[in-house]
């Protein structure tokens, strides 16, 4: 078990460093785990219980999908909200036919009051966009195909 100020101290290390992640089991009921997304959003801190009791609780990753024809999946990197615009009166970010570059911004996913970017991992043309604006996503799920 680590005190308080182990743990301040081992946070504090975090934020000076280039890590983008830290797992810290602080016993055998608590679990915690932070990332940063990029150096202009704040971390995301998760508290998760241990106990294997609540094992069967926490969300299982979910299986490869098999390649789909139409291009190359990009799926939400957490458990959140979709918003294809930054708001409600502005264009959507991306739609189907748009040209994209590597880095370029797709949509938000709102996590805990948190908005985090969705980036594109590679260049090419949207071809189909998911889900919906203001929809529940999951951890894994389809957002966007690039071809």
């Amino acid at each position: 078990m680590y005190s308080i100020d182990e743990i301040k101290e081992l946070l504090a290390a975090f934020d000076s460093s280039k890590a983008t992640a830290l797992d810290i089991q602080l016993g055998a009921e608590e679990f915690l785990s932070i990332r940063q997304k990029t150096a202009q959003a704040p971390a995301e801190v998760v508290c998760i219980p241990a106990a294997q009791e609540t094992e069967a609780a926490l969300p299982q990753a979910p299986e490869a999908p098999a390649p789909v024809p139409g291009g190359d999946s990009v799926d939400s990197p957490m458990v959140g909200v979709f918003y294809a615009a930054p708001s409600p009166d502005s264009d959507p970010y991306v739609s189907v036919g748009s040209s994209v570059s590597k880095g370029d911004v797709l949509c938000l996913i709102e996590a805990m009051k948190l908005m985090n970017e969705v980036t594109a991992e590679k260049s090419g043309v949207i071809t189909e966009v998911c889900v919906e604006n203001g929809q529940v996503v999951e951890y894994g799920q389809p957002l966007f195909r690039i071809k």
